[in-house]
């Protein structure tokens, strides 16, 4: 199924959806990161996105980055195959479990996603500080209030932003969330808003971080979120095809 599949065509598909809603939303597509979900693909199509043009990608599990994205001993992973300059930006955009934490640092991301609690984001912060790095991250919100979810809940956030934001070797840059899987796009809409007008109550209140990044949207409503101030929109399905698991 893979060998059949126009990852160039795809990109170039997804690329003018996101030019046309950022157009309708008045906003410049410059704004916008394509984040393009590598989770469970192959290397081989990693590679082809990357001659098309792709820079950004995504993945959720941990051990599957590192393979993929980081590991310096493995003849597979696009770090022994590409120079430093052509090589991709690992973004992690799945929860990280406390025992995962060191390897998610050593992957050196671009973004960690899913800071989802106050224990994660302090043990990221001493991992970052012994690494001599100092790593960018978004803190997950569960905007919905799903009990399936990971993430803050806003009233957590702003009770938690401040301690957060004072960990030295964590960078906040904004917030993500996955709101409720609804086949309807435009039922993500409140979810959406919702993420921003949270951004925007915490850069009020705590000016001392950027809150520039929201990560919002995925393959089946991306447009939505980009209507609604995405700045990172995480797309899998729409350019990769379905996975196997």
């Amino acid at each position: 199924m893979t060998d059949t599949i126009d990852i160039a065509a795809n990109l170039a598909q997804v690329r003018q959806r996101m030019a046309a809603a950022a157009q309708r939303a008045g906003r410049s597509l410059d704004e916008i990161t394509l984040l393009a979900v590598s989770k469970t693909h192959p290397v081989g199509l990693i590679a082809q996105a990357l001659t098309a043009g792709q820079r950004d990608f995504g993945e959720n599990r941990v051990e599957e980055a590192w393979a993929k994205f980081a590991d310096p001993d493995s003849p597979e992973s696009l770090t022994s195959r590409l120079s430093a300059a052509d090589r991709p930006r690992l973004h992690l955009i799945g929860p990280i479990q406390s025992r995962k934490a060191s390897l998610a640092v050593a992957c050196r991301p671009a973004l960690i996603h899913a800071v989802d609690r106050l224990k994660i984001a302090a043990r990221l912060d001493r991992l970052a500080s012994e690494a001599q790095i100092v790593q960018e991250v978004l803190l997950e919100v569960n905007v919905a209030g799903e009990a399936s979810k990971f993430g803050f809940s806003p009233l957590e956030l702003h009770r938690d932003a401040e301690t957060i934001l004072a960990l030295p070797h964590l960078r906040v840059a904004g917030l993500m969330t996955i709101p409720p899987y609804e086949p309807e796009p435009e039922a993500a809409r409140p979810h959406f808003v919702a993420l921003r007008r949270l951004r925007d109550q915490l850069a009020q209140r705590h000016p001392q971080a950027a809150w520039r990044q929201l990560s919002m949207g995925m393959s089946h409503d991306f447009e939505t979120a980009i209507e609604e101030g995405a700045t990172i929109v995480r797309v899998g399905t729409a350019i990769f095809g379905r996975r196997d698991a």
